[in-house]
């Protein structure tokens, strides 16, 4: 690794470290020349889907357009620079997932709207007037009375908690042969 300040082949690695979800692993190297010290990140480069647009050209997947996207949606609303990373993370891994080789640019702005829903509701309402193109009040209306109707991810937990304590109803399917 090259060091960023004089420009020397030769930097030793002080420490290593896993980071974010642990897909990452954090370096930190000293130069051997100049005595510097500076951060490296290393991740495994995975083939990521082919991008189709709505006019039918393919693009690479460019990961630094998505993490744009959801940062302007985000601007001056409560949400942190890891819970934007960790939205980035959520969908590279969905889309990886996939095992498509091509993916629309639709599912992409999905799966962005579904990650902001869960994050902040303004964000999501913001991305969501660029990417449907909103054309007027009664849009931007319906979209949040769509929001309101769904429940929050509080009210999501609650419901599984509420579940999680009840016994399994019996199948009665499963005791026909039982005399």
């Amino acid at each position: 690794m090259r060091c960023p300040f004089c420009g020397a082949q030769d930097t030793k690695v002080v420490d290593s470290r896993l980071s974010g979800d642990g897909d990452q692993v954090r370096r930190r190297r000293r130069c051997v020349v100049c005595n510097e010290r500076f951060t490296t990140y290393e991740g495994a480069e995975l083939n990521l889907p082919r991008v189709v647009k709505r006019d039918g050209s393919r693009v690479p997947f460019d990961g630094r357009k998505l993490r744009s996207g959801i940062m302007r949606a985000a601007e001056k609303r409560p949400i942190s620079t890891e819970q934007i990373d960790a939205a980035v993370s959520h969908i590279n891994r969905k889309l990886l997932g996939s095992g498509e080789g091509e993916v629309s640019s639709r599912r992409i702005g999905e799966l962005v709207m579904d990650e902001l829903r869960e994050l902040d509701q303004v964000a999501y309402v913001r991305f969501a007037s660029v990417y449907r193109e909103f054309e007027d009040v009664a849009a931007f209306r319906e979209e949040i009375e769509r929001l309101e109707r769904q429940p929050t991810a509080a009210e999501k937990k609650a419901q599984l908690d509420l579940l999680a304590g009840l016994d399994p109803v019996p199948d009665p399917a499963a005791n026909k042969d039982k005399p």
